[in-house]
């Protein structure tokens, strides 16, 4: 098959392969000759569209066209528009899918911390409190983990060094301080060192204040300034961390607990057909065994919010969700930016023409499940099912948001392909073999096996099992090459 119908309603199809000028393609009863090369992932006209007339794919207007376009011709941003507007008023339509819970056995083997809940890792993180002690805390890293090595239970010493924690004012600085709160709380560490110099606005004690409560044996502080040595003493509080952490062994969890982030970056025209249908199709699964998942990047819900607004619980989740697409909207304005500047140039090289077309791929990954919270930047999850995370599409702000959040492992969906990794595993999922083939040391799973004959139930266990195996101690590619980062959201002034 060359080309791919997606909905009935859609007057474009998708190329799976090159389709060369003059060439025939057939799609049921219907034969189209290509006016024109089109690219794989690229559309072409199904029939005759008239200038301003609505282009459709997925059963939905990805945009209109701003000529005329005739059937066999390329359908892309030479011709055609996004319709998407500013701000929008919107009505609460419910449509849930109620998704029946399915009792299993199924339980991966993680650590259970004191307070009950798991983690699917066993690592020592250190944390700075500011950019200061980026390069101090990065050598203690090194020197532990050499000092440390081959020490039972512990997976790994890891630093997350970020560029703030000083100079900033009111929001940003929040941020800064819950974003890190929530990961030395992560369950994902067995033990966190807090490294500050001394004198930044994020200082050990005004942290300690947006932390709370916290266990003295799993987490340690360490003021650079009030030590001779911050090298040496801080390889030496690891060393407490390490004899503390190691007592933590894997045993077998129900997978009822597990949170998993859903992400896409480097989207092509197949993220919408394979990959993010794919982690749909997992989503809805897991939250059928009571998990959670959790679905962000809100200006990539721009031109599809209302399939997620419709799907909320009741009119409150509604409510927030309205918030959350419009409150992004005038976060764009207020900069006297363009609200639909995306797809990103890589992107389109891959067949993708508007936002909407973006979106209504996107929004995939969070399958069908019912929206049951939507979470502020900086939340933690505190419902099972499908919650959105407010966060922009930025590919390193968005992983570290969904690690902040609670995430146990993010599913990274791409087609462009992306080597990128955070503070948790993070599984990358190409929609397309050729990637999957190409760059097999950046991918974990190939979704674009469904292109070839595979089945959307059998890919969908077979991930199932992977993740499993992940969460049981199994390393994705990200934590193999040692990519581990974090990034902040930042909007305000530097001082």
């Amino acid at each position: 098959m060359a080309v791919l119908k997606i909905h009935e309603k859609d007057n474009v199809a998708v190329a799976l392969d090159t389709v060369n000028q003059g060439e025939t393609v057939e799609i049921g009863s219907l034969s189209i000759e290509a006016l024109e090369k089109i690219d794989k992932g690229h559309k072409i006209a199904l029939r005759d569209i008239k200038q301003g007339e609505n282009i459709i794919k997925y059963g939905f207007p990805i945009g209109h066209a701003t000529t005329d376009i005739k059937a066999g011709e390329w359908v892309h941003s030479h011709n055609v528009k996004t319709n998407l507007g500013e701000i929008s008023s919107y009505e609460y339509t419910p449509s849930l899918s109620n998704i029946k819970k399915i009792e299993t056995s199924l339980t991966f083997k993680g650590f259970v911390r004191e307070d009950g809940r798991v983690g699917v890792r066993n690592e020592i993180w250190i944390i700075p409190t500011v950019s200061c002690v980026n390069r101090n805390i990065s050598i203690i890293a090194q020197i532990a983990s050499k000092k440390y090595a081959g020490v039972k239970n512990i997976e790994g010493i890891y630093e997350f060094t970020h560029p703030y924690g000083c100079s900033q004012l009111g929001e940003d600085h929040r941020n800064t301080q819950t974003i890190l709160a929530n990961l030395v709380n992560h369950p994902n560490a067995g033990g966190v060192l807090v490294v500050g110099l001394g004198c930044e606005n994020n200082n050990i004690d005004e942290f300690k204040k947006v932390l709370g409560d916290y266990n003295p044996n799993r987490v340690k502080f360490l003021v650079a300034q009030e030590v001779e040595d911050e090298i040496q003493a801080g390889v030496e509080l690891i060393g407490e961390l390490v004899e503390y952490a190691s007592k933590f062994e894997r045993e077998d969890c129900p997978v009822s607990e597990l949170v998993v982030g859903l992400k896409c970056g480097g989207s092509d025209g197949f993220s919408g057909i394979t990959a993010n249908p794919l982690v749909g199709s997992f989503s809805d699964k897991l939250i059928s065994y009571g998990g959670s998942t959790v679905l962000t990047e809100v200006p990539e819900m721009f031109g599809a919010e209302t399939i997620l607004m419709n799907r909320a619980i009741n009119r409150e989740v509604f409510e927030k969700t309205v918030k959350l697409i419009n409150d992004f909207k005038e976060y764009f304005m207020s900069y006297n930016q363009p609200i639909y500047e995306n797809p990103s140039p890589g992107n389109k090289k891959g067949g993708i023409t508007t936002l909407e077309e973006k979106s209504l791929g996107c929004t995939q990954k969070g399958g069908t499940s019912d929206v049951v919270d939507v979470l502020n930047y900086g939340e933690v999850v505190k419902e099972k099912g499908l919650s959105l995370l407010n966060g922009p599409g930025n590919d390193m702000v968005a992983a570290t948001a969904l690690a902040a959040a609670g995430c146990h492992i993010i599913l990274f969906t791409t087609g462009r392909g992306t080597p990128l990794g955070t503070a948790v595993p993070t599984i990358k999922i190409s929609t397309n073999s050729d990637l999957y083939n190409k760059k097999s040391n950046w991918m974990d799973f190939d979704a674009g096996r469904l292109l070839s004959g595979e089945t959307m139930e059998k890919l969908t266990e077979e991930l199932m099992d992977y993740v499993i195996k992940v969460a049981s101690g199994q390393k994705c590619k990200a934590e193999e090459l040692g990519f581990r980062e974090i990034t902040i959201f930042k909007d305000g002034v530097t001082l």
